[in-house]
C-alpha cells in the first residue's frame, strides 16, 4: 500500500504493532541501530517461548521477522497469535498480507485488530478505503485511529479533510504534529506560511510566522529535509548564517539538491568558492537547475566557456528556463548573434522576461525596431523593468513623447534610476517643478550622477541671493543643500557639476578646492573647466600655465578661452599669433565675445599692416 506523506515514519511510529512490552523495549529502533548479537539473542528467547506456547512471544517474534523481511517464517507465528486473539498480531498479519498483495485479506485482519481496538490496525484498514475510493469509511477508520492518539491516523484523516477542503484538516494536522509526526510538522508549517501571504503581512520575520519557524524547526529536528531546507532560508535572510548553514548541511546531507545549492552560494558569499562548487555539482548531477547555471556562471568567469555551456544547458534540461538565457548570453559574449538569439528565444518563449528583453535589445541592435517592440512589450507586461525602461526610449527615439513617458514612469515605479531621471527631466519641461523634484531625488538617491546635478540646479535656482558683507566680501556660510547635490554629482565624474562646484569654492574663496574641482572637470574633457582653471592661475599670477589650458578649452570650441589668448599673445607682442585666436574667436562667439573679438582683430590687423 503505497503511503500519502512521510514514509520514513512507518516503521519508527507502530505500523508493525506488537505486545507493549516490546514496543517499549524494540519497536522504536531501526535494524541498522541494534547490536546483531543481540538481536539474535532476543530472536532465540522469544523464539523458544513462542514454541512453549507463549502468545505474546508468538507476536513479538513473527513480528521481529516480519520487519526483517522473513515473510514465510513471520505468517505462521503471527497467525497462531492472532486465533489466540493478539490484536498486534492481527495487525501484522495483515501488514504481511498486503506485502504478499492480498489487500482485500489484510484488510480483514486490519479490520478484526480495530474492532479490538488497535489504533494502528484502523489508520492502516482506513488507508485502505482510501485508496480503494470509499472515503467515507476511510474517514470513519482514519478518525478511529486518530481520536486514540496515532499520529500517522491523525496525519492521514488531516490529509483526507484537507483533499476535501474541510476546515477541520488543521485541527488533526496539528494534532498530528504535536504527536510527533514530521510530514504533519512541515505541511503545518507551509499552512502557516501561506496565511501570512494570503494576508499580505510580511511577519516579524521577513514574511514567516514565528508559529511556522517553530514547525519548520521541529520537523527538520526530526529529520525531514524540505524543513530543513526552509528553516535554512529562513535563518540565512534574517542572517543567521551559521545555524542556516548547519540545516542546509543536514538537509543537503539528506539528498535535498535545493539545499546543497543554498549551501553553495552560502559558501560562495563567504569567500569560499572551491567548496561552494562541490556542493553545487552535488545538487546539480541530482538535477537541480540553479545549480549547474551556478556552475556554469563559476566556469564562465574562468574562461572555461565550453564547460559552462555543458552546465547551462543541463540546466536547460533540469526545466531551468535561465539555463537558456544564459546560454543565449554566453553566445552573445562570444559574438556569436545567431546563436544568442536562438537561445534567447527560446527562453523567453517559456516565459523568461528578461531573455525576451535581452532578445528585443538583439533585434534592435541589428535593425529590427518592428521585431524588436513585441518582445520590450511582453517583457515589460511580465514585469521586466529594463524592458519597460526600453520601450520608454523606443517611443522617444520615434518621437512619441506621451506614450515613452508612460513607459518611463512605470520603469520609475519600480524603482528604475534612469528612468525617474527621464520622468524628472519631462516633467521639468513641462513647467512641474514638484514633481520633477520628486522623481529627481529618487533618481539621485539611486546613483545617477545627471539626476544630483539637475536636482542641485533646480534647489539652486529657489536659493535667495548670497548677502555680502559690508566691505563686499562674501559672506561665508555652511554649504547648501544644492551644494551638497553637486558635489555628490562632481564626486561621481559629472563634468558640469565639478565645474559649477569649483564655482562655488571659488565664491567662498577657497581657490585650492576650486582648482582642484576645475582641474578635474578640464582633464575629463570640460571646456568651461579648462577655461575657469585658466581664470583662476590667471589671477594667481601663473599667466603661461593659465594659456595653456585656455588653449585646450579653445580647441575643444570655447570662444572666451580664444578670446583671452588673443589678448595675452597681443600683449606679448606676438601680433600674428593674437590675430589668429582673435579671429577663432570671432567664430566660436557667443555674439557679445565675437563683437570684442572682432574690434581686437582689427586693431591688431592695422598694427600689423602699420
Amino acid at each position: 500500500m503505497d503511503v500519502m506523506g512521510d514514509k520514513a515514519t512507518l516503521l519508527e511510529t507502530g505500523r508493525f504493532e506488537q505486545s507493549a512490552d516490546f514496543v517499549q523495549s524494540a519497536d522504536l529502533v531501526q535494524p541498522s541501530d541494534r547490536d546483531e548479537t543481540g538481536e539474535a539473542a532476543e530472536e532465540a528467547r522469544q523464539r523458544l517461548a513462542a514454541e512453549a506456547g507463549d502468545v505474546e512471544a508468538m507476536s513479538v517474534l513473527g513480528a521481529m521477522l516480519l520487519r526483517r523481511g522473513d515473510l514465510d517464517g513471520a505468517e505462521p507465528q503471527l497467525r497462531a497469535a492472532t486465533a489466540a486473539g493478539d490484536r498486534a498480531a492481527a495487525n501484522n498479519l495483515g501488514v504481511l498480507l498486503h506485502q504478499r498483495g492480498y489487500a482485500d485479506d489484510a484488510a480483514g485482519w486490519w479490520r478484526i485488530a480495530a474492532v479490538a481496538g488497535s489504533a494502528a490496525a484502523a489508520h492502516a484498514l482506513g488507508r485502505h478505503h482510501r485508496e480503494k475510493g470509499d472515503e467515507p469509511a476511510a474517514e470513519y477508520w482514519l478518525r478511529q485511529s486518530a481520536e486514540q492518539g496515532h499520529a500517522l491516523g491523525a496525519y492521514a484523516l488531516a490529509d483526507l479533510l484537507e483533499h476535501r477542503g474541510d476546515a477541520a484538516a488543521g485541527q488533526w494536522m496539528r494534532a498530528a504534529a504535536e504527536r510527533g509526526h514530521r510530514e504533519a510538522a512541515y505541511r503545518l508549517a507551509r499552512a502557516l506560511d501561506r496565511e501570512v501571504s494570503a494576508e499580505g503581512d510580511d511577519g516579524p520575520d521577513n514574511g514567516v510566522s514565528p508559529a511556522a519557524e517553530q514547525w519548520y524547526r521541529q520537523a527538520a529536528a526530526r529529520g525531514h529535509r524540505r524543513a530543513a531546507l526552509h528553516l535554512g532560508a529562513i535563518l540565512e535572510r534574517r542572517g543567521e548564517l551559521k545555524e542556516a548553514g548547519r540545516w542546509y548541511l543536514t538537509s543537503a546531507k539528506d539528498g535535498e539538491a535545493r539545499a546543497a545549492c543554498a549551501l553553495g552560494f552560502l559558501m560562495r558569499d563567504a569567500g569560499d568558492v572551491e567548496s561552494a562548487a562541490v556542493w553545487w555539482l552535488r545538487a546539480a548531477q541530482d538535477g537541480d537547475g540553479n545549480a549547474a547555471n551556478a556552475l556554469g556562471a563559476l566556469h564562465a568567469e574562468r574562461g572555461e566557456t565550453q564547460t559552462a555551456e555543458r552546465w547551462y544547458r543541463a540546466a536547460m534540461d533540469a526545466g531551468d528556463v535561465n539555463g537558456a538565457y544564459n546560454l543565449g548570453l554566453l553566445c552573445a559574449e562570444q559574438a556569436r548573434t545567431a546563436q544568442a538569439e536562438q537561445w534567447y528565444r527560446r527562453a523567453a518563449y517559456a516565459g523568461h522576461r528578461e531573455a525576451a528583453n535581452a532578445l528585443a535589445i538583439l533585434l534592435l541592435q541589428g535593425g529590427d525596431t518592428a521585431g524588436a517592440e513585441p518582445w520590450f512589450s511582453k517583457a515589460a507586461e511580465a514585469g521586466s523593468v529594463d524592458a519597460a525602461f526600453n520601450l520608454g526610449i523606443l517611443f522617444a527615439g520615434r518621437g512619441e513623447d506621451a506614450v515613452a513617458l508612460r513607459w518611463y514612469e512605470r520603469a520609475a515605479a519600480a524603482g528604475h534610476t534612469e528612468a525617474a531621471l527621464q520622468v524628472g527631466i519631462a516633467r521639468l519641461r513641462d513647467g512641474d517643478e514638484a514633481a520633477a523634484e520628486r522623481h529627481l531625488r529618487c533618481a539621485a538617491g539611486g546613483g545617477s550622477s545627471e539626476a544630483a546635478y539637475r536636482l542641485a540646479t533646480v534647489l539652486d535656482a529657489r536659493r535667495p541671493p548670497v548677502p555680502a558683507h559690508e566691505l563686499g566680501e562674501p559672506v561665508h556660510s555652511s554649504k547648501s543643500e544644492c551644494e551638497e547635490w553637486y558635489e555628490r554629482a562632481a564626486s561621481q565624474g559629472h563634468r558640469r557639476a565639478q565645474v559649477r562646484v569649483g564655482m562655488l569654492a571659488a565664491a567662498r574663496g577657497d581657490v585650492v578646492g576650486a582648482a582642484r574641482w576645475y582641474r578635474e572637470a578640464a582633464e575629463a574633457g570640460s571646456r568651461n573647466g579648462a577655461f575657469n582653471l585658466g581664470l583662476l592661475l590667471a589671477r594667481e599670477g601663473s599667466e603661461p600655465e593659465a594659456a595653456v589650458w585656455w588653449t585646450r578649452a579653445a580647441d575643444a570650441g570655447h570662444g572666451r578661452a580664444a578670446l583671452r589668448l588673443a589678448l595675452v599673445y597681443a600683449r606679448r607682442g606676438e601680433l600674428a599669433e593674437g590675430q589668429r585666436w582673435a579671429d577663432r574667436a570671432v567664430t566660436l562667439g557667443p555674439r557679445e565675445v565675437s563683437e570684442r573679438a572682432a574690434r581686437l582683430r582689427d586693431a591688431l590687423r592695422q598694427e600689423l599692416s602699420a
